[in-house]
């Protein structure tokens, strides 16, 4: 195979994998994503078994680099609006995980053949995903069974397996289909490819036939709670420094008073929208201004809840109570932590508090702190922390006052990992999922986009209604079976009323989690132990 036709497989491979995470894209296409990349390994592997001259075309990693950069470039590249360096990051962490991970593949097919070989594809790929999702760098946004999220329909078996279900299906899928046209080029005969046609249409129908019928079935128990979603419409770039809070506050309570009923259950409001100056001190949360006035509002409908993103800070005095994100305050023996928090309001008088835990590598947090102590100024220059905000070791929820029904409090980055958030409904009791985000730091891009489809994967995993509020991005209401009910678009200053079911039914997934996940941590390592002493038995 000519060098100019690998680089044109790699590239398809490239945009087969992205396309999908587009709003106008499919899934399906993730199932023949790998195969012109496997093409082009299953060549350079013959070349290496003849013991070929060693050349460029023979080395596997440049194509897979290739592929996995330029699939990271076409699907992400839009971070570039919040920070260049985060671009850069995503396409060197992503590209070169993914094409080791690939690496590692061509190494194991060559030594234990075949058969093994395929299947540990499937495994270290699942393997790698499992494990990259919880690392230190992470930018699971690309995981491969979140390029489902526009087809709801095919997907509903996500509440048994989370999104890793999603990539496991693509990669057998990817496997027989290449060994499919494999088998077609080289003979040309439906008689002799039976097995394999065969193979191929059971993969894909059974699953697809299954969540049809799910889809179709599935009846969610009627208990409505009225919804109200606030989008203030606030530039990201003017809200925390060009408008005053006073200002910001007046468009949201403008656009609620114009939607709450007495009926209105809940009243949802974006990330960070409280962010003073001046500070918002935990301990004097309740006596802030801004506070006062939403509190204020909702005197006159006792029934509702306010759920709202704020930007929260707290005072150590006590060097026991120092934490590892804490900070000298003025210069003093005492210490302070900031946090992206959420809150809720209601006829209690009580002001429950969940902090964002799950935080976003670079801007909220640095990793490996110990090792990247070096690049500290260039991730203050950034509007990042050296630090990084304080968290909380556990999911919150919110409680009604009348029934108590529970809400959790999903802020932006936390509603990209699955099993983060069944944690809000194992351990915390959620009968709803708030997603509270700021996606217009991405501009009119696909990234506010892709954040919203998100929420309907985790509607099915958790089979739990979603209202999403953006400050900026698409703010949506999502049924349990994934459906997008209503929506406001992108740069809209508005609002939306509607009812969703409350559940408090656990599904198998939210019991068990990333099983699929650390079944492939535990293949991967026999497998690789047994590719080494095969290697030394043959010695």
């Amino acid at each position: 195979m000519k060098r100019s036709r690998m680089l044109l497989l790699a590239l398809l491979s490239a945009l087969l994998f992205s396309i999908p995470f587009f709003q106008w894209g499919t899934g399906l296409l993730l199932m023949v994503a790998f195969v012109p990349l496997l093409f082009i390994e299953d060549e350079i592997a013959k070349r290496k078994s003849k013991r070929k001259k060693r050349d460029r075309r023979g080395s596997v990693i440049w194509y897979a680099l290739l592929t996995f950069t330029v699939f990271v470039l076409l699907t992400t590249w839009w971070v570039y609006w919040a920070t260049w360096t985060g671009i850069v990051a995503s396409v060197i962490v992503n590209g070169g995980y993914m094409t080791l991970t690939f690496l590692v593949f061509h190494r194991t097919r060559r030594k234990l053949g075949d058969r093994l070989g395929y299947a540990s594809l499937v495994i270290f790929w699942l393997a790698f995903e499992f494990l990259y999702i919880r690392a230190q760098i992470n930018f699971p946004w690309i995981v491969l069974g979140n390029g489902f999220a526009n087809d709801v329909m095919m997907i509903q078996w996500y509440e048994w397996t989370g999104a890793l279900g999603g990539s496991l299906w693509a990669l057998v899928m990817n496997i027989l289909i290449f060994k499919l046209v494999k088998g077609w080029l080289a003979n040309r005969s439906f008689a002799a490819n039976r097995s394999r046609i065969g193979w191929v249409l059971g993969v894909l129908v059974v699953p697809l036939l299954f969540s049809l019928v799910r889809f179709l079935s599935y009846e969610e128990v009627e208990d409505p709670y009225e919804m109200v979603v606030l989008q203030p419409n606030i530039d990201p770039f003017e809200k925390f420094s060009a408008i005053s809070q006073a200002e910001q506050t007046e468009y949201l309570l403008n656009i609620a008073d114009s939607l709450v009923t007495p009926e209105t259950d809940y009243i949802i409001g974006p990330e960070t929208f409280i962010n003073p100056p001046p500070a918002l001190w935990l301990s004097l949360i309740d006596q802030y201004p801004e506070v006062i006035k939403l509190k204020a509002f909702l005197k006159n409908y006792p029934m509702a809840k306010l759920v709202i993103g704020a930007s929260t800070y707290k005072l150590y005095t006590e060097p026991s109570e120092f934490t590892s994100t804490s900070r000298p305050y003025r210069g003093g023996p005492n210490r302070w932590d900031y946090f992206n928090s959420a809150f809720q309001l209601d006829a209690s008088g009580e002001i429950p508090i969940y902090h964002k835990s799950m935080l976003v590598t670079g801007v909220e947090k640095m990793p490996h702190k110990e090792l990247l102590g070096f690049l500290e100024n260039l991730v203050v220059d950034l509007g990042g922390t050296m630090r990084g905000n304080g968290t909380q070791e556990f999911r919150e929820t919110f409680a009604s006052p009348q029934d108590g029904t529970r809400v959790a409090p999903i802020i932006c980055w936390e509603s990209v990992f699955g099993e983060y958030v069944t944690d809000y409904v194992s351990e915390a009791g959620a009968n709803f999922l708030f997603i509270i985000t700021n996606d217009g730091w991405w501009k009119e891009t696909p990234g506010h986009r892709q954040h919203n489809s998100f929420a309907r994967l985790r509607a099915i995993e958790t089979r739990r209604s979603v209202a999403r509020s953006a400050n900026t991005g698409i703010s949506s209401l999502i049924n349990q079976r994934g459906v997008e009910l209503a929506r406001i678009g992108w740069w809209e200053r508005s609002g939306l009323r509607g009812t969703l079911n409350k559940n408090d039914k656990i599904t198998f997934y939210v019991e068990y989690g990333d099983y699929l996940g650390r079944i492939a941590v535990l293949l991967t390592v026999i497998l690789l132990l047994y590719s080494v002493a095969v290697r030394y038995i043959r010695k």
